[in-house]
């Protein structure tokens, strides 16, 4: 990994304002994905390198999906009834500054903190409509492989668990950890799925080409998600690229996600009608199968909603209303102005 004073010493910036910000939220970056930026604040920049906005902007929410408050045991979030999501590991390659879960960043070279697999694992166990268990963090791929083994073959254990799914960033940003001996062994825990976070058409390189291949023809169904940020993918023609690059090496995008209301992250949020706009846009102009679904993930912890106009129940000048998945109304705040827009993108889906 590179140190903040490698890095601006390679790019000859000055490092103190980036330690400040360091300071609450700690900077990450391995070589690989450091030797994709070409310029200073282009896209992959702004993902990795620290900006004064995530400590200057007092919006959001520390927690903003309220996974602690659904945490029945440390470290599992049961927010739908028969699925959880499993946070495994306090690793990742990199530190993306838009993170859902900043809160939870340890500092380079701080030890690796396991958690403890045996109160997640019993609860799964005592609750029999959990078929599908996700695991993120973190980042699952870069556990030491026995441990990963070792928490495959427990969950596989339990009857009623029927879906194995893993949330990874390593296949985009340190595709070099993805070995066909990995491969080989998560395949023996099917069915399985693999979701991978790509962002931006630079991100599909040789290299992670030949990562998603190899667990490809592991049998692993490969699927991405892709969050919305201003400044790095808010462009048709961009995000056009990015999907079909990624059918061609057969990873099927699987969410836009508008960003979500996370402290410090601000300056990456586009308005909810750009996402509408640019999905209007593709369709029927790539592939079908390139042709994510636009989903917001409720504050509160109330879940994923497709962004569709039977979703929509009212639109004001501050808020829109939108029904979830059980059928409650939501509350989900606007940008000044966006109201007119938004109401102009659902009438035009």
């Amino acid at each position: 990994m590179l140190s903040l004073d490698e890095f601006a010493k390679k790019w000859k910036i000055d490092p103190a304002p980036l330690k400040t910000v360091a300071g609450r939220y700690p900077f990450k970056l391995n070589p690989y994905f450091e030797g994709l930026i070409r310029n200073k604040d282009d896209a992959l920049w702004k993902q990795a390198i620290p900006d004064a906005r995530e400590i200057s902007d007092l919006s959001g929410f520390e927690d903003p999906l309220s996974e602690e408050g659904l945490s029945p045991v440390p470290d599992l979030v049961h927010r739908y009834p028969n699925r959880v999501l499993w946070l495994v590991s306090n690793r990742c390659a990199l530190h993306c500054r838009f993170c859902t879960r900043k809160r939870r960043w340890a500092g380079d070279g701080s030890p690796e903190n396991p958690v403890d697999l045996k109160p997640a694992l019993d609860y799964i166990a005592r609750h029999e409509q959990i078929v599908d268990v996700l695991l993120s963090g973190g980042d699952p791929l870069l556990l030491p492989e026995e441990r990963l083994h070792e928490i495959l073959r427990k969950l596989r254990e339990i009857e009623h668990v029927q879906i194995i799914r893993i949330g990874s960033r390593v296949p985009c940003a340190l595709p070099g950890a993805i070995t066909p001996r990995l491969a080989t062994m998560l395949a023996k825990f099917h069915p399985l799925f693999i979701n991978i976070h790509f962002n931006h058409p630079a991100e599909v390189t040789a290299q992670s080409a030949q990562a998603c291949s190899i667990l490809a023809n592991a049998g692993i169904p490969l699927g991405s998600q892709t969050v919305l940020l201003r400044g790095v993918n808010d462009s048709e023609t961009l995000l056009a690229q990015l999907f079909h690059k990624l059918l061609s090496i057969r990873v099927r995008p699987y969410y836009l996600m508008q960003m979500d209301l996370t402290a410090g992250t601000a300056h990456f949020r586009t308005p909810v009608s750009t996402g509408l706009k640019l999905l209007r846009m593709l369709r029927n102009r790539i592939s079908g199968p390139a042709m994510p679904h636009f989903v917001i993930d409720l504050p509160g912890g109330r879940g994923k909603v497709p962004l569709l106009p039977n979703t929509v129940r009212e639109i004001n000048d501050k808020e829109m209303i939108v029904q979830n998945y059980t059928g409650e109304s939501c509350v989900y705040p606007l940008l000044d102005g966006e109201d007119e827009a938004l109401r102009v993108e659902l009438a035009n889906r």
